[in-house]
């Protein structure tokens, strides 16, 4: 099993439901800030990290698809949403002094940086932090997948998902007392249990290309460092447990 104190270079997705706070709809700036903090510690520890955002927090195309809507064109919106956080997570990792880059996936040269591969990784080596956004740029796909697919185009050592609870469950804890945490896990288990911590695209993605998947709480403070160095509870996804 990988040592996560070895991993250099990580791609962290984070939900957009985890940039509300107890908001119902939005940014919560305090909470973008304390995330914002977690990052540059991980960048001062000298880790390459880039960044997947999710759009849920302001719009979710399979909601809108579900509501009557075009899946394609609400899928859309759902991308530009992503766009949004980026933007927002961008500035606030600026304002603690991290330099940032945002690469949608949907040119918008206003805004943002296309994707162009060679430049996000010239950027990470320069200690730049890249924000993946607007998906794969294409409907249908998930932010998960779009996590999974460029992890492994930037060559990344690790996937992270930063999720509402410190681990991969055999069910919901919320709703279920008695479900078990994992501390380690393959990815034909987490597809075969259909334990639902992402995509099976996404994980199907990771099993192709080896690519490690952490699951981990992002709410504690300085969460995202205490994984790197190995410490904290989270849940590992490889290829054998």
């Amino acid at each position: 099993m990988p040592s996560l104190k070895d991993f250099r270079r990580v791609l962290l997705k984070i939900s957009g439901e985890g940039l509300m706070g107890s908001r119902d709809y939005g940014l919560d700036t305090t909470i973008v800030g304390r995330i914002a903090q977690d990052i540059k510690d991980v960048v001062q520890q000298g880790i390459q990290v880039c960044l997947v955002i999710g759009g849920g927090n302001i719009f979710r195309g399979v909601k809108g698809a579900a509501e009557g809507m075009d899946r394609t064109s609400a899928d859309y919106m759902g991308m530009l949403a992503t766009v949004m956080n980026a933007l927002a997570v961008q500035n606030a990792l600026e304002q603690v002094g991290v330099s940032t880059r945002v690469q949608s996936a949907i040119p918008m040269s206003a805004v943002c940086e296309p994707y162009i591969r060679r430049r996000a990784v010239r950027h990470m080596e320069k200690g730049r932090v890249v924000i993946f956004a607007a998906g794969t740029g294409n409907p249908f796909f998930t932010t998960d997948t779009a996590a999974a697919l460029r992890a492994i185009e930037v060559n990344c050592d690790a996937l992270l998902k930063a999720t509402q609870v410190d681990g991969v469950y055999s069910a919901d804890p919320k709703s279920d007392p008695q479900a078990t945490r994992y501390e380690a896990l393959s990815y034909t288990e987490v597809l075969t249990k259909d334990l639902r911590v992402m995509d099976a695209s996404a994980i199907a993605l990771a099993r192709e290309n080896r690519m490690p998947v952490v699951v981990f709480n992002m709410h504690g403070q300085g969460a995202f460092g205490q994984v790197m160095r190995g410490e904290g509870r989270y849940t590992i996804i490889t290829e054998e447990n």
